[in-house]
This record gives C-alpha cells, sequence and structure tokens, in this order.
C-alpha cells in the first residue's frame, strides 16, 4: 500500500473514531516537567485523568527517535528498543507519519526518523496524532455536540479547564521527555508559559 492510500486509510479510521471528540482519558506525568501538572481530586488512589495505553507507547516511539536525532531507524529497531511488540509498532508508526511527526524512508536501510527536531514537536501534538480533538466533554472540543448546550451553565468553565490542559500539553516538547530528572524548564517552541495553578476538590 502506498504511503498516500495508507495515510488515507488511518485518516478515514481516525475520521470515524473521533466522530464524537475523543476526551483525554489523561494527563501525562511529564506535565511535572514545567511544574504546570493539574492535580485533580488530590489523595485518591489512581489518577482520575489518563492517556491511552497505545499514546504512551507512542511517546516511548518517539523518545527512542529523539534520543538518536537524524538517523533512520528501523521499525524492528523500534520495536526492541521500546520493548513493544512489532505490530503495535507498525500501527503507531503509521499514524505518526500521518499526522507529520515521523518520516519514513524505504529500502535496505529504510525506517523512521523525526519529521522535525524534538524540541519543535510537543506532546499535544503526539496526544492529538492518537488520540484525535482534546476535550474534558463533548462540548469542550465540538461546540454544538450536546443537547443541553443551550441551558448549560458549566460548559464555558469546561472549556476554560480544557484550555489549561491543553496549553500543559503543548508546553512540554519532545526534548524535554528525554530528560528524565524533570529538570526542563523550556517549552516546546523555546518560551516559557505561564504557571498554571493546581485544581483540587473542594474541601470537604
Amino acid at each position: 500500500m502506498s504511503s498516500e492510500r495508507s495515510c488515507a486509510h488511518w485518516s478515514r479510521l481516525s475520521a470515524r473514531q473521533n466522530a464524537r471528540p475523543v476526551p483525554l482519558r489523561g494527563v501525562l506525568s511529564a506535565l511535572a516537567l514545567t511544574g504546570t501538572i493539574p492535580v485533580l481530586f488530590k489523595g485518591a488512589r489512581r489518577p482520575m485523568l489518563r492517556i491511552g495505553k497505545l499514546t504512551d507507547y507512542a511517546t516511548v516511539l518517539m523518545t527512542c527517535l529523539a534520543g538518536r536525532p537524524g538517523e533512520v531507524l528501523a521499525a524492528s529497531e523500534l520495536a526492541e528498543h521500546a520493548r513493544l511488540e512489532m505490530p503495535t509498532v507498525s500501527k503507531l508508526l503509521k499514524q505518526l507519519a500521518c499526522a507529520g511527526l515521523v518520516e519514513s524512508r524505504r529500502g535496505i536501510h529504510g525506517g523512521y526518523r523525526l519529521a522535525r527536531s524534538a524540541d519543535q514537536i510537543s506532546i499535544l501534538q503526539i496526544v492529538v496524532a492518537l488520540e484525535g480533538p482534546l476535550g474534558m466533554t463533548e462540548c469542550s472540543a465540538v461546540q454544538g455536540s450536546c443537547g443541553h448546550e443551550p441551558h448549560c451553565r458549566v460548559q464555558g468553565n469546561w472549556r476554560r479547564i480544557s484550555r489549561v490542559i491543553e496549553s500543559a500539553l503543548a508546553s512540554v516538547s519532545l526534548a524535554q521527555m528525554l530528560q528524565p530528572d524533570g529538570s526542563a524548564q523550556a517549552t516546546a517552541h523555546g518560551a516559557r508559559q505561564p504557571q498554571v495553578a493546581a485544581l483540587r476538590a473542594p474541601a470537604a
């Protein structure tokens, strides 16, 4: 299958999956890099929000590529390095390629590499490539998608919360993900983002 037809296939599949906005199931622990990670219902046993497993895997693959800039790595090599199954890696690389985040090269020495430098790729772009439009609620991403909108008094605040999370994800670059101590403070585009206040549950 040609790359154009493959991307068209993934685009159609993504369109079906994203007919309704995919709620953000989680926030990457990497948001701690910027000090902007939202704290929701502090003290809960499990995280209230969590990204999908495939999105997590995609981030791992992207960091593998970022760790060897300019090199073209075979899918099998990435699978071995990331300790992921080959079918999963192939699926993720196709989706990342269709999103313009990685480039593929054919031939004996073919493989994949980042489409641009790691500091120009944000975690938000990876999340959207895998999960679709960001939205804490349906109306957060697409207005008019909920029948309760005409009389809903909280939709504006949910949209504001979604923008906060989107901004936090956009402020973390792939390059920062290579720093395990979380000490980097530069944003994905080289500028600092304002810190976001933690969101906590009301006091009992």
